[in-house]
């Protein structure tokens, strides 16, 4: 019904945002990280998922596309719901998220509130191939918060500099989104350093 709502965040709360769109408050729930992308009285564009049941209907958006995708592909795993799905991305990005599945490391899935190592493994089993044909159709687009950019994190020299931008006061979050827009397979640590540090300017 709803690809995307573009408004000013007329209110953010830790689970959801107010979107006001000529005058109408649109209630999105969304991720912390999505929350974090935005700021109240400026405009922000999230793109949307309508959840239809018999007694409720709910509104969920996030900032970016690949995001929305993730939520998506998290609702087709057997025992996750939306709400599941959302922890779930506040509490990963969606380039640890996607490493981590393409890695098989449900270990690191596990330890998400609200999900044990039994459905953390069944997200492993039912996304990895899906996580793994959606990297190798995917350009990157330069925001590192793709599929193939959760891929890098099997390379030392992407871990390497995702920790060297940390240590240059980088959150996590950010020094992975920055490292994952400018790496390729092959480059040296100091390159994929110089070159995020010049993107993040």
């Amino acid at each position: 019904m709803f690809d995307f709502i573009r408004g000013f965040v007329a209110s953010r709360q830790p689970e959801y945002v107010v979107i006001d769109v000529g005058g109408v408050g649109f209630r999105i729930y969304t991720s912390m990280t999505s929350v974090g992308a935005c700021e109240e009285g400026e405009t922000a564009t999230f793109f949307t998922y309508l959840s239809v049941k018999e007694d409720d209907i709910t509104l969920f958006g996030f900032t970016s596309p690949q995001e929305l995708d993730t939520f998506k592909m998290l609702l087709d795993v057997s025992g996750v719901g939306p709400k599941l799905a959302v922890s779930v991305l506040s509490q990963m990005t969606v380039t640890d998220f996607s490493m981590a599945v393409a890695s098989g490391n449900h270990k690191a899935i596990s330890k998400i509130k609200g999900i044990g190592p039994k459905t953390a493994q069944r997200i492993v089993l039912e996304l990895k191939d899906k996580i793994s044909s959606s990297a190798s159709a995917e350009p990157d687009n330069g925001t590192g918060d793709i599929s193939t950019a959760g891929l890098f994190g099997t390379d030392p020299v992407y871990d390497e500099a995702v920790e060297a931008l940390m240590v240059l006061g980088y959150n996590q979050q950010k020094a992975r989104a920055q490292v994952g827009s400018v790496y390729r397979a092959g480059m040296t640590l100091e390159q994929v350093v110089k070159d995020a540090l010049a993107a993040g300017r």
